[in-house]
């Protein structure tokens, strides 16, 4: 069963596809590797001699869209930025269970097949919280850990899906842009964090494809007891699905060599201040 709503829907959706990945001015290549779960497709770019990082994008979002909003890796990480299977992009269609550690193991796959022993890695959101599975999963092919705003730690009640169902209903019956930054200022909270492709990433998510509501279920502490490598995770204050407040709390409690940090005053939707790239940055290249 197809994740956009039509062929139509999915030719739109990979167009903008395309369109944001040209926008990083930077030389790419398309990898596919085969996993179990179904093939899988990674966008091999940024500085091939600097220190290799799988990186992991948000849920009902796509891999070109992430990378924009994280070029401040490019210059100093040899990436891997991985299509999420079953949802917007170019792996397979197949949705896997929230629940469980399916992404997990999906995750562990997609590292062994690039042929790596051991890497590190960055997930945002829903991607974070396939980074939570997969510490879960295989600890000990994870070299270093980012989580921003991530699933699977302390997810909140999804009260605020529905706060957003009037506007985003106003959305679907009249197409007005105003109702589209009203649905996502549910999010963002500062019109600010809106920018032309973050607009055109959640209207491509609305128009085009069958929006996933659920997020990786929180991980259970137990599983953890092989994981010791560094993590740094950082949540927003305001966020309406991820909490700072029960996000970090908890994340200091499961994890042995953990570094927190709170993005006050942001929702889900944020964006980093120069300062704590700097500090993403200097946490990946420090010798562990």
């Amino acid at each position: 069963m197809s994740i956009y709503k039509s062929q139509k829907g999915r030719e739109e959706s990979l167009l903008l596809y395309d369109k944001q990945l040209l926008k990083l001015g930077k030389s790419f290549l398309d990898i596919y590797v085969e996993t179990s779960f179904g093939k899988t497709h990674i966008v091999e770019t940024g500085n091939k001699k600097g220190i290799p990082l799988l990186v992991f994008h948000g849920g009902n979002s796509t891999t070109a869209y992430n990378l924009l909003m994280c070029r401040f890796l490019l210059e100093d990480f040899h990436i891997y930025a991985v299509d999420t299977i079953g949802h917007p992009g170019k792996s397979d269609e197949v949705c896997l269970s929230h629940r469980g550690y399916d992404y997990g193991k999906w995750a562990s796959e997609v590292i062994d097949q690039l042929g790596y022993d051991k890497i590190a890695c960055f997930g945002i959101s829903f991607g974070g919280g396939i980074l939570a599975k997969l510490i879960c999963v295989a600890p000990e092919k994870v070299k270093k850990s980012v989580l921003i705003v991530p699933a699977g730690i302390s997810n909140a009640l999804p009260i605020s899906s529905v706060k957003m169902m009037i506007p985003l209903l106003q959305y679907r019956m009249t197409k007005k842009k105003k109702y589209l930054i009203k649905t996502a200022l549910f999010m963002a909270l500062h019109e600010d964090v809106l920018d032309e492709d973050t607009l055109d990433t959640v209207k491509d998510s609305f128009d085009n494809v069958k929006t996933k509501v659920g997020m990786p279920t929180n991980i259970e502490e137990q599983k953890l007891s092989g994981y010791h490598s560094p993590t740094l995770v950082i949540a927003s204050e305001k966020d309406c699905l991820f909490p700072a407040k029960k996000v970090l709390a908890r994340a200091k409690q499961i994890f042995t060599d953990c570094r927190i940090y709170e993005l006050k005053e942001s929702g889900h939707m944020h964006i980093l201040p120069p300062s704590i790239k700097n500090t993403i940055v200097e946490f990946l290249k420090e010798s562990s």
